[in-house]
């Protein structure tokens, strides 16, 4: 299977080969390259595209950004500015496991100021605007996170809304929680049993949400 006849002259190598030999070198031209020029094939025909993830090729993408661009990109997952460059500086990944286990281990290993950082840069729960200036796409998540909240009582608004204001009075900052998929009834319950923490102990359990906030939207940043 890994021999070949000396007999015979070199044969030229096929697309898929001379995709992976161009990707070490350059990955997001040889991606886009092999797009421009692969034939129409049907539908049922397996090409290098549909065997190759297309989450590879967006990670190929991020390697290749910038160091001010790839903070940004890292920006719109998490708001502390110190994760964003120790996370770009830990590029280039080979996969999406190893791109969330490093900024994972990253952001354990910053101090709180970081980490009060990335707080700011959320909308309060049943808000839209955070207090520090965030991008587009990055207030785009924080809507769909909160989605669950958006046909809620106007009873469980307002408790949420007294409950935010007694955690920040707590606290100094404001509740985090990783929204997705709960309902305004099922925040409301967290907010309120957490309220009974104490400084340190609630430090990380924010902390513990917004590491699980970070990660969902690493991979949406990769999904495109």
């Amino acid at each position: 299977m890994f021999g070949w006849d000396r007999g015979r002259p070199a044969r030229r190598r096929s697309d898929g080969a001379q995709f992976f030999a161009a990707r070490v070198t350059n990955p997001v031209r040889a991606s886009r390259s092999l797009r421009a020029r692969a034939p129409a094939v049907p539908a049922n025909h397996l090409t290098l595209e549909r065997i190759v993830p297309e989450l590879d090729l967006e990670l190929a993408s991020l390697n290749a950004l910038s160091s001010s661009r790839a903070e940004s990109e890292f920006l719109k997952c998490c708001g502390s500015k110190n994760w964003a460059r120790q996370v770009t500086s830990a590029r280039p990944f080979a996969s999406l496991d190893e791109l969330i286990a490093k900024a994972d281990r990253i952001w354990w290993s910053l101090d709180s100021g970081d980490w009060l950082e990335a707080f700011h840069s959320h909308p309060k729960i049943g808000e839209k605007k955070a207090a520090a200036p965030t991008a587009v796409e990055a207030q785009r998540w924080s809507e769909d996170e909160q989605s669950g909240i958006r046909n809620s009582a106007q009873q469980t608004l307002d408790e949420l809304a007294d409950s935010n204001r007694a955690y920040e009075e707590k606290f100094g900052y404001i509740f985090i929680v990783c929204a997705s998929g709960k309902s305004s009834e099922e925040m409301l319950a967290i907010l309120q049993d957490r309220l009974k923490n104490n400084a340190a102990e609630e430090l990380r359990m924010a902390a513990a949400e917004q590491a699980k906030i970070t990660e969902l939207r690493l991979r949406k940043l990769l999904a495109g």
